[in-house]
Order: C-alpha cells, then structure tokens, then sequence
C-alpha cells in the first residue's frame, strides 16, 4: 500500500504505541485484499464483545494509550445495573462487562450500546465513506442509505475509528456493489416477519453474492428493512442488497446490476419461505418465554406488543430488548408500564447472546427472529420461530402452534 508522509509517522509510532498498533492491523488489510491507499472514514460502529478475546484487544489499545479520532457506536452486552440487581450474572462476568464498558469509554466511544444505531444517532448519508461492523448494521447503512462500509469485524472498525481511515477495497468500490443475484419474490410479503423470512431462505439458494430484489412492495417499513438485512447476513454473510425502485443504488433492475446480467435468477416462493423457518425453528408446544430485540425493537414495534397485552397477564416470561432511545420513550408515552403490569420485561444494552440468560439454559421460547435463535442456540436456549403476534398470544397462554 502507498501511504502518506502523515500515515508513515503513525505506522511508525509518532501518534502513540496504540495508533501505530491501529495503522498496522489496517495495512496488513488493505495488503491482504489489494488495497492501493487508505481513505478517510467520517463514521464507525463497532460489534464489541464482553468475552475476553476482545476485551483483551480492547484494553491493549487502551493501555497503548489509543484514542479514536472518529467517535464509534457500539454494540450491546448486557446491562449491568439490571442484571447485577436482579442476580441473574455471575461476578465474572459482571466483571468482564464493566472492564468493557471502561475499555470503550477510555478509547473515546459513544456509550450508545445498540445493534441499530443506523436508525437513530448513526445515521449515514449516501456515498459516505464508514466503517461499521455488526450483521444487520452493515446491510441496512449499505442498503438503505447507500453508505460504503466493508463487513468489518469489530477490531477492524476499532482500529478505523482510532485511525480515522480505512483500506480502499470491497464495497468501497461502486463496480463491486453491483448485484450479482436475481431475486424474484413471488410471496405475500404481508408483514414484517416475511422479511425476517425471506433474508433467512435467500442466501440458501444464492450463496455469498450481493441480491436485488424485485416484486418487494414498495411501502416495506424501516423494520422489514432491517429484518431483511439482519437475517441476509446472518444466514449468508451477505453485506448489502438491492431492492428495485426502493433502495437509492437500484432505481431500475438495470442500475442494481450496472448494466451487466446477473450470475444466477431464483424465484422465491411463499413455500420456500416457510419451508426454511420450519427447518430453522424448534417444534411447537409449551414454552417458558418470548425474546424480541434482535435487532433491537424499535418505538413501533414495542407499542405493537404493548397494544396485545395491555390489561392482560403474560403466563411466561417476556423480554424485549431494546436501546436506551427506545426504552426512554416506552416511559414517555406509557408503553413501559403496560408492559411492566402484564408481567413482562423491557431491557436496554443488552444482546440475546449473553451470559445474562442462563436461566434460560435447557429451556423453550419464541421469538419473531431467526438471529434471535441462532446465536443463543450455542447457549442451550432453544426458539420457536413465528410471527410477532403469534409470539404474543404464545406468551398469554403458555404454548404456540
């Protein structure tokens, strides 16, 4: 890679051991994928983790006397204060997290811990040149905003945001944004779990390449976009799609795949849909609880859940999960009560795939969201996979179809 005369003198340490630490993780990218130079960034998030591994790459950056020059988001762990007071983790990891959350703070982070900043206080404009790690964050800034990020890691957006700069490769590229794979949805799209439905099947039938979409309505939400993304890139590591007439990069089927004709055409049928979730999802019967939040709930969707439980009483556990923005309005307009009063649980900073859960070890639950399921399965929680109402009338009663 060439670097500038500035760049040199934070490779050779000028800015500080943890700079130089940054600027030699970043080159080392940009050498391994061809990259010519690096390039400004102007936003970062990064997936940050409570597990030693790294935590410890966290704390050597900040014991190296890092600091980022691009203030990043991070992601969830578990909220200590709620969990700790409810003794639902142990020291250890109480511990971890708290060393965590110091790491990040030291380094200059926006304490924000949410995996959906893109909608509230990170939000790109198109063409703007990031670097966001997390699996539905790097679709939905790619996608939906037209910004520019590769699929970081964590330590690669950490050491972005420290260094302000990125290797120029990938998804930086406009010729390597093009779709490769035509998608042609022929289901009832009839709600936002579809979607959750339709990222899950995809990449089963196109493998790692870039989607665009065609016979996706028009009026999808914010919420079936992210959906879409989240489960795109949780099933397939697919970085970003396409969405003819909806997404800013496919205002034709022409412009999506740039002129060129795609690798492969699927059609997606309802069946094919549903067909993957039953694959995917843990038989029905009893259960002990319901998750949503994975990707965090937004205002909308909690109030969704708190307009089918109000003045009734929940016979399992309900977790929602949620930002610190989200959780502060559920106050604001009355929706934490509602839910509070019907037996539930509305929790911000916290991820599904966290020693906070282990009561939950060997149990059965639902949730409306394959990522949800998927992660925790490692964990010994099982899901069951249905729509959010389903989900709710499942927890009113005890069981799901």
């Amino acid at each position: 890679m060439e670097l500038t005369a500035e760049e040199k003198k934070v490779l050779e340490g000028e800015n500080g051991e943890g700079a130089a630490l940054a600027m030699k993780i970043l080159v080392g990218i940009g050498e391994a994928f061809d990259a010519s130079h690096l390039v400004p960034i102007t936003r970062a998030h990064v997936a940050l983790s409570n597990q030693e591994a790294d935590l410890w790459f966290a704390e050597k950056l900040s014991n190296a006397g890092a600091k980022c020059v691009i203030s990043p988001t991070v992601n969830p762990g578990f909220c200590l204060d709620f969990f700790t007071s409810r003794n639902m983790v142990g020291n250890e990891d109480a511990q971890l997290m708290q060393r965590t959350f110091n790491a990040y703070q030291s380094l200059g982070s926006r304490m924000n811990f949410s995996c959906t900043p893109y909608l509230f206080d990170n939000v790109p404009r198109q063409g703007e040149i990031i670097s966001f790690s997390e699996s539905s964050a790097t679709p939905f800034v790619n996608s939906v905003w037209g910004a520019r990020t590769n699929r970081e890691a964590a330590q690669n957006a950490l050491c972005a945001a420290i260094v302000g700069k990125v290797p120029r490769y990938g998804l930086l590229l406009a010729a390597n944004r093009k779709a490769t794979a035509r998608v042609i949805v022929k289901a009832d799209l009839k709600n936002d779990f579809a979607y959750q439905q339709l990222g899950w099947a995809v990449p089963k039938r196109i493998g790692y390449r870039i989607p665009v979409f065609e016979g996706v309505p028009s009026d999808i939400t914010m919420e079936g976009l992210m959906n879409l993304g989240a489960q795109l890139n949780t099933a397939g590591a697919v970085p970003m799609y396409h969405i003819v007439g909806v997404t800013p990069e496919a205002q034709t089927l022409e412009a999506a795949l740039q002129g060129q004709a795609p690798e492969i055409s699927v059609e997606i049928t309802q069946q094919d849909l549903d067909d993957q979730i039953e694959k995917f999802s843990d038989n029905p019967g009893p259960i002990d609880f319901v998750m949503f939040g994975c990707p965090h709930h937004t205002i909308r969707q909690v109030q969704e859940v708190a307009e089918m439980i109000e003045g009734r009483t929940l016979k399992t556990e309900l977790w929602i999960l949620t930002s610190t923005y989200t959780l502060e309005m559920t106050k604001r307009m009355g929706l934490f009560d509602v839910i509070i009063n019907a037996g539930g649980n509305i929790v911000a900073n916290s991820c599904p795939d966290q020693p906070c859960w282990r009561h939950l070890e060997g149990r059965k639950g639902a949730t409306d969201s394959p990522k949800c399921a998927y992660y925790p399965k490692r964990r010994g929680i099982n899901f069951v996979v249905r729509d959010l109402k389903t989900c709710i009338e499942a927890a009113l009663k005890g069981s799901i179809e």
